[in-house]
C-alpha cells in the first residue's frame, strides 16, 4: 500500500551538496520533511529520496546552509503526467478514457435474462423495456425492486424476477409460474354425443350411462353417453322409477372415415431477379440508429430487401449494443411458370395427411388411406380417404328434466 501512495504523490531522488550536509538533514527533522534511502555519496554529499512535492520545501532550507539541491530522478504519477503537459490530443484522451471508465460504465450495455424455458425471452425483455430498462440506460438510476414486481404484474406466466446490476451487465433471474391443475366441474348437466359417423370399437363410461355398445354404428350427434341416470325401484315396488342428472364423462372410440380435400394452382408466379442492387449503411449505437444514406430505406414494389447485421462483439463472446446494419435491395419481375404436377401432388399428400392427424387427436391412429387427384380448371385436387380409430366423443349441455324427486330433496 506504501509503493502505491509513493507512485501516486511522485517520488524524487535528491543529492544535496555543502560543507556540513548533517545540519541539512536535522533542518528537515525540525520541519517534519519525510525522507528515506540515505546515503553518504562523498565527503560532503549525501543522497535521499522524498516527495516530489517536499523539494520545494527543502530549497530554501538548503541556502540557508550554503548547501545546493541536485535531482537525479524523479518517478511517480506527476512525472508521468509531466510529459504530457504540452500534448494536448494525449491529455483529452487520458480524459476521455477517465470520463468512459468512470461515467460510461454505469451504463448498461448487455442484458441476460437467465430462468426461463417456455416463457420466450423476447417476451420479457418487452416487459422490461415498457418499465424503462432497455440498452444504454443509466444503471444505477433503476429502481429495480419496483420494475421487477411491476413486470410481474403483467407477465402472468412468471412468479419470481429479480434483477441484479453487475457494472454494465444487467442479470434478469425468472421463475415460471406452475400452471394450477385442471378442476373438474360438476355444475350442470352434460351429455356425450358423436361428433363424427363411425362404427364404435370401445367405450369406457367414467360418469352416466352408455346408450351405446361395441359395434354399434352411429351418426354424428347421437348420444353415446347419458347424464341422465335411472334408478329402477325394488323389486315388487311400488316405487315410481327415479331419474337424476350429472355431468357425464367418459371416452368413446370408434373406426371412423374421413374425407379431406387440397387444391393448388398449376401456374405460379416466381421471382427473375434482374441484376439492380441498391445498399443502405446505418450504425445502431445504444439503441439509436445513425443513417448513412439520404434516400429513404422504403423501395417500391419490385424490390426484395435484405438485412445483415454486423454486432461488435469482444473476444470471449460478449456482444456488445454496436451494431453496422446493411439493407440490400434486389430488383426483381414477375414470371408465370408451370408447376410441376407430381412434385405438387406429393406435396398436398403430405400436408393432408398432416391435416388429418392433427383432426382426429394424437392419440388417434390412421388405419388405411387413399388418394385421388384430378387436373381442372386450372387447378390440381387431391382429395385422401382414410379410415381411423379414433375418440370420437364430445361433451354437449344436457336438457334439464322437469321433475326430479332426487334434486329435489325427496
Amino acid at each position: 500500500m506504501g509503493m502505491f501512495m509513493n507512485q501516486a504523490r511522485g517520488t524524487v531522488v535528491l543529492c544535496i551538496t555543502g560543507k556540513f550536509p548533517e545540519r541539512f538533514l536535522n533542518l528537515c527533522a525540525q520541519h517534519r520533511i519525510a525522507y528515506w534511502g540515505l546515503s553518504w555519496v562523498g565527503e560532503h554529499t549525501i543522497r535521499l529520496t522524498t516527495f516530489a512535492q517536499n523539494r520545494r520545501r527543502m530549497e530554501p532550507l538548503a541556502e540557508r546552509i550554503d548547501c545546493t539541491i541536485q535531482v537525479e530522478g524523479s518517478k511517480g504519477l506527476p512525472e508521468f503526467l509531466s510529459h504530457f503537459r504540452r500534448r494536448y490530443a494525449f491529455l483529452i484522451g487520458l480524459a476521455c478514457s477517465l470520463f468512459a471508465v468512470c461515467v460510461l460504465s454505469s451504463f448498461i450495455l448487455t442484458i441476460e435474462v437467465t430462468g426461463n424455458s417456455t416463457v420466450p425471452t423476447s417476451e420479457i425483455l418487452w416487459e422490461l423495456r415498457r418499465q424503462g430498462v432497455r440498452i444504454g440506460v443509466y444503471g444505477p438510476s433503476l429502481d429495480r425492486k419496483v420494475i421487477a414486481q411491476q413486470a410481474l404484474v403483467h407477465l402472468d406466466t412468471l412468479s419470481w424476477m429479480s434483477i441484479n446490476l453487475y457494472g454494465t451487465r444487467l442479470e434478469v433471474v425468472v421463475r415460471e409460474a406452475v400452471e394450477p391443475p385442471e378442476l373438474l366441474e360438476d355444475e350442470g348437466f352434460f351429455d356425450i354425443v358423436a361428433e363424427a359417423d363411425g362404427i364404435i370399437t370401445q367405450i369406457e363410461p367414467l360418469q352416466g350411462e352408455a346408450v351405446v355398445q361395441e359395434g354399434d354404428t352411429v351418426a354424428q350427434g347421437d348420444m353415446l353417453i347419458s347424464g341422465t341416470i335411472t334408478m329402477e325401484p325394488p323389486l315388487y315396488s311400488d316405487l315410481p322409477i327415479r331419474t337424476y342428472q350429472t355431468h357425464a364423462r367418459g371416452r368413446v372410440y370408434a373406426r371412423t372415415w374421413r374425407t379431406v380435400t387440397a387444391v393448388i394452382p398449376t401456374e405460379a408466379s416466381i421471382k427473375v431477379y434482374t441484376g439492380e442492387k441498391h445498399s443502405n449503411w446505418s450504425l445502431s449505437l445504444l439503441g439509436f440508429h445513425m443513417d448513412f444514406f439520404q434516400k429513404s430505406s422504403i423501395f417500391p414494389s419490385g424490390y426484395d430487401k435484405i438485412t445483415k447485421s454486423y454486432p461488435l462483439t469482444l473476444p470471449d463472446g460478449t456482444t456488445l449494443p454496436v451494431m453496422l446494419v446493411a439493407e440490400q435491395f434486389h430488383a426483381y419481375q414477375l414470371e408465370t411458370v408451370s408447376i410441376q404436377v407430381d412434385e405438387a401432388q406429393n406435396l398436398l399428400e403430405e400436408r393432408l395427411l398432416e391435416q388429418l392427424q392433427k383432426t382426429i387427436g394424437s392419440e388417434g391412429q390412421i388405419l388405411s388411406t387413399g388418394y385421388r387427384s384430378r387436373v381442372w380448371n386450372g387447378l390440381l385436387e387431391v382429395t385422401l380417404t382414410a379410415e381411423c380409430r379414433e375418440e370420437i366423443g364430445k361433451e354437449t349441455v344436457g336438457t334439464p328434466i322437469e321433475s326430479n324427486p332426487l334434486q329435489q330433496g325427496e
